[in-house]
């Protein structure tokens, strides 16, 4: 049957599907998903949303459907283009997020005891934000033992990833994880770095403290350093999104999020999607600082 020419938020859902339909890393999910939400469309519950209330409305039926976390409808005030030609799935978006943010990296400070902590809220790219995670690592270099607090993070770029997990290992040949694309059929290597810009840091502890709130690549960061054996995970477990993601524009406020690949851990053969990644010493998020500086200041010494 010919569909009908869409309008209005029917439009706009309906350009959000087609981006989904051809770019979600599972087809056969993508499938189910277009013929659900289309349902809902057909019934009218889309019908005089607001630009906000739609992308809620939309993406809660898309997640019971698929249970993937960054599959959704994004709403942003600031107008973006959708100019064809100024689609980059998002990357530029979030370079310029970083340079506001120092590359992701919120606090580097030495506590008593020789204890470093970093606390990273975003996980930079690894060709842009390779230098300020090299500086980042240059303070703690001397330190005991390293907490890596990602309780705040956001997610970020799964090369930046693995260029953070690399400064805690000896040498480039340890197989961090695979990523899947669907776009070209194809699965990607990452390994361990062979030439970083600051000290490696492979023989003394390291502790990540994670929240409910620790998303996609900072979730990454912390199943990858406990996969291996490297870090002892302490605080809550995480949000559960392990699937790399592209953003499309489909109005000037509204983003459709499409996960374009998943990740396969070289040790685990799976990944953290939709379970998040599990303390070894489960505690509140608010006491998993106390609770790691504790046991890293014994195992430094």
């Amino acid at each position: 049957m010919q569909r009908m020419p869409a309008t209005g938020n029917a439009q706009i859902v309906d350009a959000a599907l087609e981006r989904m339909v051809a770019g979600y890393v599972f087809r056969e999910r993508a499938v189910e998903i277009d013929a659900a939400i289309r349902g809902r469309l057909a019934a009218g519950e889309y019908d005089g949303l607001s630009g906000p209330a739609l992308c809620e409305t939309v993406t809660a039926p898309l997640q019971t459907v698929c249970a993937d976390k960054h599959l959704r409808l994004l709403w942003q005030d600031e107008p973006r283009s959708v100019d064809p030609a100024d689609d980059d799935a998002g990357r530029a978006a979030f370079l310029a997020l970083l340079r506001t943010e120092s590359q992701g990296i919120r606090c580097v400070e030495r506590l008593d005891g020789n204890v470093g902590r970093l606390d990273i809220r975003w996980i930079a790219d690894a060709g842009v934000g390779g230098r300020a995670i090299g500086a980042a690592m240059e303070l703690v270099a001397h330190t005991r033992a390293l907490l890596l607090d990602l309780r705040e993070c956001k997610g970020g770029s799964p090369a930046g990833a693995a260029l953070w997990c690399s400064y805690f290992f000896p040498d480039d040949q340890t197989h961090l994880n695979d990523f899947y694309e669907r776009a070209t059929d194809s699965i990607r290597q990452y390994w361990t770095t062979a030439h970083l810009p600051a000290p490696r840091y492979p023989d003394r502890p390291v502790y990540v403290l994670t929240s409910a709130t620790t998303f996609s690549g900072g979730e990454d960061v912390a199943y990858t350093l406990q996969a291996l054996g490297r870090a002892v995970v302490v605080g809550e477990t995480t949000r559960g999104g392990a699937h790399p993601t592209e953003r499309h524009p489909v109005t000037e406020h509204i983003t459709v999020a499409v996960p374009t690949a998943r990740t396969v851990n070289a040790v685990t053969g799976t990944n953290w999607e939709g379970v998040g990644v599990r303390p070894d010493r489960a505690v509140p998020a608010e006491r998993a600082l106390d609770v790691a500086y504790v046991e890293a200041r014994r195992d430094g010494a």
